[in-house]
């Protein structure tokens, strides 16, 4: 069963479906890897290396030499300007690989002018580590996607895999690790994670899930389950979690350029008057809040905010005098970035 809870927009409320675990986590050994390579860049309009570079010369020299003409030398290449030294980068999936996969080459120049109009001759791509086996192919015709950035291409689908590359979860004690996403990498939500796991997964028996830290959980496999390891992963991955269990602390999200502001809803204030533009609020606590009538909401008046639980006020009742004012999104930040300074905004503040 979907376990649903609810958000309030624009005074509307709309039901949200319970996440996965999936959707929070990653697994260990199920990260992009890296090929890398240099080759050369050929049928360039002149705006090659030509003689000032002796490696890209040397380069096509072995090249030349390997395919028809053993007699070539740097030094006669050396105004070959139709052509460039380039290194290259390919990222594979998460999800591993296997042999005839084809994926994008990321094509970058050492001292041409411009990669337009080029082509990549046949190199060989291999893995970060030295003395590295060769995992792939590469060639083919480049794309500058951007043409105030010419000496970087791409080339979609230039990168032929010659062997096949596998995802490895379990490690040598039949465990799997979930890593926490960043935005949700806190001791309790990692703690929260770990019992649901543990209710879940294994309700009569001993704990199979354990919270390392903030950012791990080390899930035992069982011992049954490892030889075919896929469907207790899923069973895993595919765990509901309420919404209400994401304990990702209090925190403040801003983007000056759109005006955004994303914050969780317990964000506290302390009791704090702000006056700015002419607009003065107070935030005060139940007990110091006044017995008569509630003020006309205007501009140059003092507001109070009344908070709805106890701790005092929340930058959710900030948030409704604001809409209440019209206040526009620079005085809305402005205000926001005060009261933190101050120390009155119990949440962590990011600036995006």
């Amino acid at each position: 069963m979907v376990l649903t809870a609810a958000i309030a927009l624009s005074g509307h409320v709309l039901p949200v479906a319970a996440v996965q675990v999936q959707d929070l986590v990653r697994i260990k050994g199920a990260e992009a890897n890296k090929l890398v390579g240099m080759g050369i860049v050929v049928g360039l309009k002149g705006t090659g290396d030509g003689g000032k570079s002796a490696s890209a010369m040397r380069s096509l020299a072995s090249a030349i030499q390997q395919l028809n003409d053993p007699t070539a030398v740097a030094a006669e290449l050396k105004d070959a300007k139709n052509v460039a030294l380039v290194t290259l980068s390919v990222s594979l999936p998460a999800s591993g690989v296997r042999e005839g996969d084809q994926v994008d080459v990321h094509v970058s120049s050492i001292a041409a002018k411009s990669l337009e109009g080029g082509r990549l001759f046949l190199c060989p791509m291999i893995g970060p580590a030295r003395n590295s086996p060769i995992f792939a192919y590469a060639e083919g015709a480049l794309i500058v996607e951007d043409k105030n950035i010419p000496t970087v291409a791409v080339i979609r689908k230039g990168a032929q895999l010659t062997k096949d590359i596998f995802v490895q979860y379990l490690d040598e004690g039949g465990r799997i690790t979930l890593v926490l996403n960043d935005s949700v990498a806190t001791l309790p939500m990692a703690s929260n994670l770990a019992s649901l796991i543990n209710g879940y997964l294994s309700p009569d028996g001993p704990n199979i899930a354990k919270a390392i830290d903030q950012k791990n959980v080390v899930v035992d496999v069982p011992t049954q389950e490892r030889r075919d390891a896929t469907p207790f992963i899923s069973s895993v991955l595919q765990t509901y979690v309420d919404p209400q269990m994401i304990n990702t602390g209090a925190r403040v999200v801003i983007n000056e350029k759109t005006g955004t502001i994303v914050f969780s809803h317990d964000v506290q204030i302390s009791p704090v008057g702000v006056t700015h533009r002419g607009l003065s609020i107070n935030m005060v606590t139940p007990e110091a809040q006044p017995t008569e009538d509630a003020p006309r909401i205007e501009r140059n008046h003092t507001v109070g905010i009344d908070p709805e639980n106890r701790g005092g006020a929340k930058l959710a009742d900030l948030i409704k005098v604001f809409n209440q004012l019209k206040v526009d999104a620079p005085d809305r930040i402005a205000i926001i970035k005060e009261i933190h300074r101050s120390g009155k905004l119990h949440a962590q503040l990011i600036i995006e």
